[in-house]
């Protein structure tokens, strides 16, 4: 059976991808506060797997596996879902600035942690990272619920997200000033800036599915999301069935997100930046952007944690403190670089 070009092409472009990842898992599991050779990590991962039966130090297995393997994963799914999440919101809404918290997942996040960890609620029985999802969702409700009565429109989904996140941003602050003891709110607003420093390979076996799920369902949308370019209504004129991809687009977003920053906390800028970086890189076909968004994503969030890991010795460093940092110039950068237009 002859092969065409075209398909050649693909699964050559899928097996850089593939490398690509795996070379940046590598070195999000080899450096760290301290090098471990990449040859470890390669033998280490090899018994997991594989069954190899390597000798190795049991310390720098159990760092290796139990620690920045499951630290790599989960911050590859992080920034992939954020970046995907961020594709399809700015696709949808017609805004450049959209992004996965401007639905007030974050700040509803932020507010089931505090009630969790502050006012107990749950009586113990409910850990920060659930508490963090059900404060997601109950925010996501109120923004669609806003949205609905405001006019179901890109402009009333945006204005509702504003809305309600400065409602959970200010009961988080109130519950914090005037409940929190100066330990919770220490730890209260770590949580906020993004922490990566406590998953492990249960939190890997939420967030990669969630992950790949989302993007796979993303992907089987592409063509509608071709479709959003000139707006709704060019959309319904092409056949999309415009409710039906708004109900499932938004609630795939939101739902990805949510559990990201249940996961590791709000981390900004990689569904503000990546997609941008995307488009730039291989058009703006969703068919493409989207896998390119998601592994431009997964990479730098990836590169982040090393960074917040090794740029102050002896101090990890919240790893959305670093995607703000370098986030922040990057979409300046993107801003000045790009032709003006309406």
């Amino acid at each position: 059976m002859k092969v065409g070009p075209a398909a050649l092409r693909i699964t050559a472009i899928c097996l850089l991808a593939v490398v690509v990842l795996g070379g940046a898992l590598a070195a999000g599991a080899a450096l760290g506060e301290a090098p471990i050779p990449l040859v470890t990590v390669i033998e280490v991962v090899a018994n997991k797997v594989l069954g190899a039966g390597y000798a190795l130090d049991p310390i720098d297995e159990g760092i290796i596996w139990n620690y920045r393997v499951a630290r790599a994963l989960v911050a590859a799914s992080c920034g992939a879902s954020l970046a995907v999440s961020g594709v399809v919101l700015q696709s949808l809404l017609l805004n450049a600035l959209a992004d996965p918290y401007i639905l007030g997942i974050s700040a509803g996040a932020s507010s089931g942690a505090v009630a969790v960890a502050v006012l107990g609620l749950g009586g113990g029985l409910v850990s920060l990272s659930v508490g963090a999802f059900l404060g997601a969702v109950l925010a996501f409700a109120l923004v669609s619920f806003i949205a609905l009565k405001a006019g179901r429109g890109p402009a009333a989904i945006i204005l509702a997200g504003i809305a309600g996140s400065q409602l959970f941003n200010a009961l988080t602050s109130f519950v914090v000033t005037k409940v929190a003891t100066a330990d919770q709110a220490r730890g209260i607003m770590f949580w906020l800036l993004g922490n990566l420093s406590g998953v492990r390979w249960p939190d890997v076996s939420l967030a990669v599915p969630v992950a790949l799920g989302g993007l796979v369902i993303c992907l089987f949308y592409a063509r509608a999301l071709d479709a959003f370019a000139f707006g709704a209504d060019s959309a319904a004129s092409l056949g999309i069935p415009v409710r039906r991809v708004y109900i499932v687009m938004i609630a795939i977003a939101a739902g990805t997100t949510a559990t990201m920053v249940s996961i590791v906390g709000s981390i900004g800028f990689v569904g503000l930046v990546i997609p941008h970086v995307a488009r730039l890189t291989v058009g703006v076909r969703h068919n493409k952007v989207l896998p390119a968004a998601a592994l431009i994503g997964a990479i730098f969030m990836i590169a982040a944690d090393i960074l917040s890991r090794k740029i102050i010795p002896g101090q990890v460093l919240p790893i959305g403190v670093m995607t703000a940092l370098v986030g922040a110039p990057a979409f300046a950068l993107i801003l000045m670089r790009r032709p003006a237009h309406r």
